[in-house]
C-alpha cells in the first residue's frame, strides 16, 4: 500500500474562535472567544458580517500569541462563499502572503494539513488556518435566502455562523502538536440529496480513518478522540456503521463537532451543525485547550467537506466528498 500519511514536527501556537447568537447559546457557548448578538457583526450584509468574523479570529489568535500579521509566512484561509470572499475580503489588510482554500467543511483541516506540511517541512517558519461560514450566506447561496422561508428535510443540517483561526508554528512554541496529516482522497458514492449531506461525507471520512488505521498500524483503541466536522447525527450514524463493517469499531470514542456546538433537543437545527465555521469553532474553543491540559492523549481531528456547488445540484450531479485527517497531541506526549 502506498504510504500517504505525513508525519510533521510542529504545533498550534494558538487558536482563536468568533460565533454568532445561535451558537453562543448552545452548550458550548462559554468557551468561544467573541460572539455577536444580532450575527451581523456591525456590517451591513451578511457577507460582510462573515469577513469580520474571519478578521476578529485571526487578531483574536495573533493577540493570544504576541504576535503581529507579519510574523506569519503565509494565510490559509476558506469558506463557503463563492471565490472565497468571505477570507479575502475580510483578510486583505493583513500583511502576509495568503492563499484562498475551498474545501467546504473541511477548510479548517484543510489548511491545518497545509500549514502543518509547509510549517514542518522548513519552507515557513509560521503560519494561520482560518475558516468561516454563516448561516445568512449560506442559505442565501446554496438554497433559499431565508426570507423565503422554505421548509428544511429532517437530515438537513443548520450552517454555523462562526469562525475558528489557528497559528501554526515550531513544537516547541505549542501546546498542542500536529504529529501527522493525512490528505483526503475525493469520494462519490451517488448521493444526490443536498439537504443530507452528511450522508455523502461519510464514505469519504471513512476512507480516510480506513487509510490511516491501515498505514499506521493502529486500532481504534490506540485513540482517545476520532472527531469529524462536521456529519451531524445522519453522516456520523452511517461512519460508524461503515467502520464497524470493516471490523473497526469507533463509537466509543467518536464525535461531531456539529453534534457538538447546539443542543438538538432545545435548538431547531435537525441533523445538527455543518459550515466551515463549525469544526474551526470547536477545535479552536473547546478541543485545543483539552488536549493541550492532556484530557486527550491522541486525537484525530478529521474535517469533512461535500465538495458540491449550486450548478452541480441543478445538474443533478452526485455529491463528491473529500475528508482530511489531522493528528493531535499534547506537546509532552512521546510518540
Amino acid at each position: 500500500m502506498k504510504k500517504t500519511i505525513i508525519e510533521t514536527e510542529c504545533g498550534i501556537i494558538s487558536a482563536a474562535s468568533v460565533v454568532g447568537n445561535q451558537e453562543k447559546k448552545g452548550p458550548l457557548g462559554e468557551f468561544f472567544d467573541l460572539h455577536g448578538t444580532d450575527d451581523r457583526f456591525g456590517q451591513k450584509t451578511w457577507e460582510r458580517a462573515e469577513a469580520e468574523m474571519q478578521r476578529l479570529a485571526l487578531n483574536t489568535a495573533l493577540a493570544k500569541c504576541s504576535m503581529r500579521d507579519t510574523d506569519l509566512s503565509a494565510i490559509f484561509a476558506g469558506d463557503l462563499l463563492n471565490q472565497c470572499i468571505g477570507a479575502a475580503y475580510g483578510l486583505q489588510d493583513f500583511d502576509s502572503p495568503y492563499f484562498g482554500l475551498y474545501g467546504a467543511c473541511s477548510t479548517a483541516a484543510e489548511g491545518l494539513v497545509l500549514s502543518a506540511l509547509v510549517v514542518s517541512g522548513g519552507m515557513m517558519q509560521r503560519t494561520a488556518a482560518v475558516a468561516s461560514s454563516h448561516n445568512c450566506t449560506a442559505e442565501r447561496q446554496y438554497r433559499s435566502p431565508l426570507e423565503y422561508g422554505a421548509q428544511r428535510a429532517p437530515t438537513a443540517q443548520w450552517t454555523v455562523t462562526g469562525a475558528g483561526a489557528f497559528v501554526v508554528g515550531a513544537e516547541e512554541e505549542s501546546a498542542v502538536r500536529i504529529c501527522g496529516v493525512l490528505p483526503g482522497r475525493v469520494v462519490e458514492k451517488g448521493v444526490r440529496d443536498s439537504a443530507n449531506m452528511g450522508a455523502a461525507m461519510a464514505p469519504a471520512a471513512a476512507d480516510t480513518l480506513l487509510r490511516f488505521f491501515a498505514e499506521t498500524g493502529t486500532v481504534p483503541g490506540d485513540i482517545d478522540l476520532i472527531v469529524t466536522g462536521d456529519l451531524g447525527c445522519e453522516g456520523g450514524d452511517i461512519l460508524c456503521e461503515l467502520m464497524q463493517i470493516e471490523g473497526r469499531d469507533i463509537r466509543e470514542i467518536y464525535q461531531d463537532c456539529g453534534m457538538m456546538i447546539y443542543d438538538r433537543e432545545s435548538q431547531d437545527v435537525h441533523a445538527g451543525g455543518s459550515g466551515c465555521g463549525c469544526s474551526a469553532a470547536v477545535l479552536a474553543s473547546y478541543l485545543l485547550p483539552r488536549i493541550a491540559k492532556g484530557d486527550y492523549g491522541r486525537v484525530l481531528f478529521l474535517g469533512t467537506g461535500a465538495m458540491m456547488s449550486p450548478q452541480s445540484i441543478q445538474q443533478g450531479r452526485c455529491i463528491p466528498a473529500v475528508a482530511h485527517l489531522v493528528c493531535l497531541a499534547p506537546r509532552e506526549e512521546q510518540v
